[in-house]
């Protein structure tokens, strides 16, 4: 049944977007057409271009909004003056809840660059390879003090990028793990990868302790 949304344009906007994320996410974004936006919206077909004046405007908003979200998350969680274990710590911890709790984003925003335009794409490009140069950032000073044994730092961004992403095709809430527990396996795979040192896998395995304390 569609939902009907009163005359508050931003709620109305909200509305359009979090319909859009959903829609986009189960059938892909050739598939969902704008009257059946609207009619999950509750709104004329009409309306929605008030609001976004193309289809492809829609999308791009939806990817943006999930990057700048993304790095305002890691800005607000990066700790100062650690170590590079407790900050790639924090990055893992940050990225999982992040990624876990905006399931149907993470996919529109993985799985539909190649429907946004040449200049679009460019710019949402841009903002993520500027988040993993935060990454990339973390394993150069864990290397260069010797807490990181690390062949290609770029690599090896790029592999736990993708390993802790994929975690929203397989985790759901509430059945053999909790966010806490993935997140902590994850945090001692990312340690092994990274080849970290005895001294600084423990610091970073009682830095995720306490944030999970925290959490709970």
């Amino acid at each position: 049944m569609a939902r009907t949304t009163g005359s508050d344009g931003e709620k109305t906007e909200a509305a359009i977007r979090e319909a859009a994320v959903n829609l986009i996410a189960r059938f892909g974004y050739e598939a969902m057409s704008m009257r059946q936006l609207a009619a999950e919206v509750g709104v004329q077909a009409a309306a929605l271009y008030r609001y976004f004046p193309t289809k492809e405007e829609l999308l791009f908003t939806l990817m943006r909004e999930h990057m700048e979200g993304l790095t305002g998350a890691w800005e607000a969680a990066r700790p100062m003056g650690v170590d590079p274990a407790q900050r790639l710590s924090a990055f893992v911890e940050n990225h999982i809840a992040f990624h876990i709790e905006r399931r149907h984003a993470t996919h529109v925003s993985n799985m539909e660059l190649r429907s946004l335009s040449p200049e679009r794409l460019t710019q949402i490009l841009r903002m993520r390879t500027a988040y993993e140069k935060e990454l990339r950032a973390i394993l150069r000073d864990g290397a260069e003090v010797g807490a990181f044994s690390i062949d290609d730092t770029g690599l090896t961004a790029m592999a736990l990028i993708q390993m802790m992403t994929g975690v929203i095709v397989w985790f759901r809430p509430g059945e053999r793990l909790s966010v806490a527990e993935v997140t902590a396996t994850y945090l001692s795979m990312t340690m092994r990868l990274v080849g970290a040192k005895i001294g600084a896998y423990s610091v970073a395995r009682s830095f995720g302790r306490a944030q999970d304390a925290v959490a709970l």
